[in-house]
């Protein structure tokens, strides 16, 4: 089969074309042809050595589309050539074929989410309404911030915190091009992300959000912390600008009703994957109605994966981005 791999850790450089035996299905195991593969920051830093070393040619691709090609012992309810969209928490979507565990395979259903749509559904769809849900514990009337505002994550997290009933949700994003991208998803009002604490405080009368949600980490991380209501959270998933890991002072999270938490998908996968499945069959069935739409800003071809690495890597991108495997 087709794939795009890596033998070294480096730039959108060391990705290139390979042929590789296509992988058979274990017990417990779904085989799918893949139609599109989405492209994620996390895609990103498995390149970068983020997961550890490659070990020979890796494929790197953690969300598809396509179709069911063949099951593992044990697996039912899904038949060949069933339509699905799958989380990949071992990588591998990269490929004309990839495996996924069963409980992370989903049967595409409602007039919303077609194959291309589906393909950049699974891992960003089951982080927003992770993040929000579980890690930020969002209730009813809460007032959120969502970091990197434009991305996919933070497009599906505006309208995933409305469905689960914020009252109020501002985003920040790096650019003002992006901020107008950004509006269309129903922010009530998007910041550049320079001096945005100023901005928070002014739009929420002093009294500040009460729930962040931080994929950027490093100064943004420290004023996030700054902005938060009595018992606000900050809820962090990732560290896009790459910044030096922090070190927090306890004290001032208790003297100012502060919480902090976090949300790694990775995780969930190996400790509680019922808990992820749950996230995302709850994320899905709103895309599928049509009450989140995922927005795919740009489509590559399988061979062209090294540049839209590069473009996210580079933070030039907006919305979502997939690789097309088979029409």
């Amino acid at each position: 089969m087709r794939a795009i791999a890596f033998k070294e850790i480096g730039g959108p450089e060391v990705l290139r074309p390979v042929e590789l035996p296509t992988p058979e299905p274990g017990p417990g195991e779904v085989l799918i042809r893949v139609s599109y593969a989405g492209v994620n920051y996390g895609e990103v830093q498995h390149r970068l050595g983020d997961f550890g070393a490659p070990e020979g040619d890796t494929v790197t691709g953690l969300e598809v589309s396509g179709t069911v090609a063949a099951t593992g012992a044990g697996v039912t309810g899904l038949e060949a050539g069933a339509e699905v969209a799958a989380y990949l928490p071992d990588g591998g979507g990269y490929a004309q074929y990839a495996l996924a565990p069963a409980s992370f395979v989903f049967p595409l259903a409602g007039p919303a989410l077609d194959l291309r749509t589906a393909g950049a559904a699974p891992l960003v769809l089951t982080t927003a309404y992770g993040v929000l849900a579980g890690a930020g514990r969002i209730a009813p009337g809460d007032t959120v911030l969502v970091h990197a505002a434009a991305g996919g994550v933070g497009s599906a997290a505006a309208q995933l915190a409305r469905t689960l009933g914020a009252a109020a949700v501002y985003g920040t994003v790096s650019t003002p091009e992006k901020a107008r991208y950004a509006r269309r998803f129903g922010y009530d009002d998007v910041f550049l992300r320079d001096g945005f604490a100023e901005a928070v405080g002014e739009a929420t009368s002093g009294r500040g959000v009460d729930l962040v949600l931080d994929p950027v980490g490093g100064p943004t991380r420290l004023a996030s912390l700054e902005v938060l209501a009595p018992f606000g959270r900050v809820a962090v998933y990732g560290e896009a600008a790459r910044h030096p890991d922090l070190t927090l002072p306890v004290l001032s999270l208790w003297k100012n009703n502060r919480v902090l938490t976090g949300y790694n998908i990775g995780d969930l996968a190996r400790r509680a994957p019922e808990t992820l499945r749950r996230h995302a069959l709850a994320a899905l069935a709103q895309a599928a109605s049509g009450a989140v739409r995922i927005d795919i800003t740009a489509e590559y071809d399988l061979a062209d994966a090294a540049q839209a690495h590069q473009v996210l890597e580079a933070g030039g991108n907006m919305g979502k981005a997939v690789l097309r495997v088979r029409s």
